[in-house]
């Protein structure tokens, strides 16, 4: 494989490539972290708005303590963090995609220029050529393996969120089940 400059811009056409995917898939990201947080600031606002207009008519202590309770929303909060994190395990797939293949392109190219090198290698050189192939092996087989303990512990950690999710969710429900049944006791309590 010799330098000649068709392979040098062949070269650089392919390192702006992938530059502008890299570039692309962060900017993809961005938009849509930009577009959950618009989503869910009008949300928030809307939701402000009825629970302000709530606030206003409430006539006595019961009421007051059904709305209180009311107010506290683990599950959009939850909802919004699982979002977060689904948009940013997308770009970090999309952006380990790409590694791989800039890492298997560029193993091509060793792997070519070894093979052309063990063409031209002088005799008595048979041994250096097959080190060169043995340590190419040896550094894919390294790759993949930290690519597969990578992509386990991505893995992992996405049953973990999941788990987390919902025992959050359990707990919430949980409490708000609790509320619910502590108001007609506040109620007596209040009456007598």
């Amino acid at each position: 494989m010799s330098a000649t400059p068709q392979n040098l811009l062949a070269g650089q056409k392919a390192a702006l490539e992938n530059l502008l995917a890299v570039q692309g898939t962060f900017f993809s990201g961005f938009e849509k972290l930009v577009d959950l947080n618009l989503k869910a600031t009008k949300a928030v606002l809307e939701d402000v708005a009825a629970k302000s207009q709530e606030a206003i008519d409430l006539k006595d202590a019961q009421e007051v303590l059904a709305f209180t309770s009311s107010l506290v929303r683990p599950d959009q909060a939850v909802a919004y963090g699982k979002h977060v994190y689904e948009i940013l395990s997308d770009v970090q797939g999309d952006l380990s995609k790409l590694a791989e293949a800039q890492f298997s392109e560029g193993q091509k190219q060793v792997s070519d220029a070894i093979e052309q090198i063990s063409r031209n290698a002088p005799t008595g050189s048979e041994g250096a050529v097959a080190l060169l192939k043995s340590s190419l092996a040896t550094a894919t087989n390294a790759y993949e393996t930290v690519a597969k303990a990578a992509r386990q512990a991505a893995d992992a950690a996405e049953s973990n969120i999941t788990a987390a999710t919902n025992a959050t969710l359990k707990a919430a429900a949980d409490v708000a089940q609790t509320t619910t049944k502590a108001a007609p006791r506040a109620r007596r309590a209040a009456a007598n």
